[in-house]
């Protein structure tokens, strides 16, 4: 058994019958779900997060760069999602059925489990594209090119810096963008219970009025062709879409933001597989 099996979490979790746990060798916190396993790799990139930071950036550089990291992702990136992990996507005729709905952008959420797990996203909610808050440290690190250009927003190192992030935010939802957040905060490989929420994806869902796509990541045993193409221990990938939630904006916020965070986690987890989750929803008051 990995050491992954071989963890309190892990113990006190229920599943359904036929969902498959990862055998992995990674020693996962027992207790902090927000503990960093996975290091940046730094290149030695300086970067000042303050108020003069181009947040949203319009300029030819940022536009020719996006467009060039949304070509690279959907000639490369995307099939090798299929062939290496062996990709489906299940549900997603529900973001076809309410097409209206989501037509003016969305907010999505999903579990945060390996280096590409957001390109799953943008696999399922092709061909629209999403910007998301990043870490300010994977801009200093060898994947800045691809975090930043693929709609990486950075999180200010600076209280005057919120401002024009914040700004960043409202102009992408005046122009109809979907926007991510992984609630987790940080990435766990292949990690199954679904980790406490923060607050911040359902806080923006309720400051904007936008519908709340959760989306979850589950694990499927490598067998066939795939054994060919990575390590025996490295599980195949589904990614699920979940039911919209609506922000109900005659409730007080608070109260709704909570609403919106344990509908989503409860979503989540049922798509999944996990009948009992051993993590609350939320460690944030």
């Amino acid at each position: 058994m990995g050491r992954g099996k071989d963890n309190i979490r892990y113990r006190e979790m229920e599943v359904a019958e036929g969902t498959y746990i990862p055998d992995c060798d990674v020693c996962y916190p027992e207790q902090d779900p927000d503990e960093h396993i996975m290091p940046v790799r730094y290149d030695g990139t300086e970067v000042v997060l303050d108020e003069n930071y181009p947040y949203l950036d319009d300029s030819f550089r940022y536009r020719f760069n996006h467009f060039m990291n949304a070509t690279l992702l959907r000639l490369l990136v995307m099939h090798v999602n299929r062939l290496r992990y062996g990709l489906k996507v299940e549900g997603r005729e529900k973001l076809r059925r309410n097409k209206a709905l989501l037509r003016n952008g969305a907010i999505t959420v999903c579990n945060h489990v390996y280096r590409w797990d957001l390109s799953c996203v943008l696999h399922a909610i092709r061909p629209h594209r999403t910007w998301f808050p990043i870490y300010g440290e994977h801009l200093r690190g060898k994947d800045a090119w691809f975090m930043r250009y693929l709609g990486g927003v950075p999180v200010p190192e600076t209280r005057s810096g919120m401002r024009p992030f914040n700004e960043a935010f409202d102009e992408l939802h005046r122009r109809g963008e979907w926007i991510h957040v992984f609630p987790e905060s940080c990435s766990w490989k292949h990690y199954v219970p679904i980790r406490p929420f923060h607050k911040g994806a359902f806080t923006m869902a309720y400051k904007y009025g936008m519908p709340l796509v959760p989306f979850v990541i589950s694990y499927r045993e490598r067998k066939g062709i795939f054994r060919w193409f990575d390590k025996a221990d490295t599980p195949l990938m589904t990614v699920h879409v979940g039911d919209a939630i609506i922000p109900d904006l005659n409730r007080p916020r608070k109260e709704d933001v909570d609403r919106m965070l344990r509908e989503a986690h409860a979503q989540m987890g049922t798509m999944a597989g996990i009948v009992r989750n051993p993590w609350p929803a939320t460690l944030e008051s």
